[in-house]
């Protein structure tokens, strides 16, 4: 399949402006509407450079011949993320934040506001890149999936645990380079074992695609 660069669209958000009340009313209200138009709604939270973005073009990849894909993309300023991501035939919008670390419902909201969403069964919402902010709100989707890399050094759970315990997954990304960078993987999944035991942890590689078929499946897409 030929790829059709879309173009982004853009929103810019005023954190000021309280538009829809309360983070979990909005939050409700947007569970509500994917729920209504039959879509898949997933929050991919991660710090800067973890392969959040690369992780969803390799997803889009995989499912932009099964599924009709949005991407919406969240970050202070640009459009890269998302430029990125269009540029494999998925269509996106930019939520620019300004000055917020992180997306709320609110956001996700307005940006979907002039979106046409019976176009769409997937979404996939890349938060902005931080891994403590985002954890906190809600934005009504299906899933939260926290992506985290070998490449941010051992410590990262011990130092964040707030984070995986709001999430419904675990993505230990850049597996590739485990051998080169001499990197514990065991013992970084202990680690996350520890804050909980129960959460599904999935090694992948989103550059090489390992490990990408058995997240497909485990989102049951």
């Amino acid at each position: 399949m030929t790829n059709t660069k879309k173009e982004t669209r853009t929103v810019n958000i005023d954190i000021r402006k309280d538009l829809f009340g309360a983070n979990e009313n909005a939050a409700a209200l947007n569970a509500e509407t994917f729920k209504k138009h039959g879509i898949v709604a997933i929050d991919i939270m991660g710090s800067v450079g973890t392969g959040k973005t690369q992780l969803i073009e390799t997803l889009c990849d995989h499912l932009r011949d099964k599924y009709r894909i949005l991407m919406l993309a969240g970050d202070l300023a640009t459009t890269i993320d998302a430029d990125r991501v269009a540029s494999h035939g998925v269509d996106t919008v930019q939520i620019n934040t300004g000055t917020a670390c992180h997306l709320d419902a609110r956001m996700v909201r307005v940006a979907l506001q002039n979106v046409n969403l019976a176009d769409y069964q997937v979404i996939f919402i890349e938060n902005v890149g931080n891994l403590i902010c985002p954890a906190g709100y809600s934005l009504g989707v299906d899933r939260k999936l926290v992506v985290v890399s070998i490449t941010e050094g051992p410590y990262m759970i011990r130092k964040h645990p707030l984070t995986i315990k709001h999430a419904d997954m675990v993505i230990i990304n850049k597996i590739d380079l485990v051998e080169a960078l001499e990197f514990d993987i065991d013992a970084l999944e202990a680690d996350i074992r520890e804050v909980d035991a129960a959460i599904p942890v999935l090694r992948v590689s989103s550059k090489t695609g390992e490990g990408i078929d058995q997240l497909i499946k485990v989102l049951n897409l």
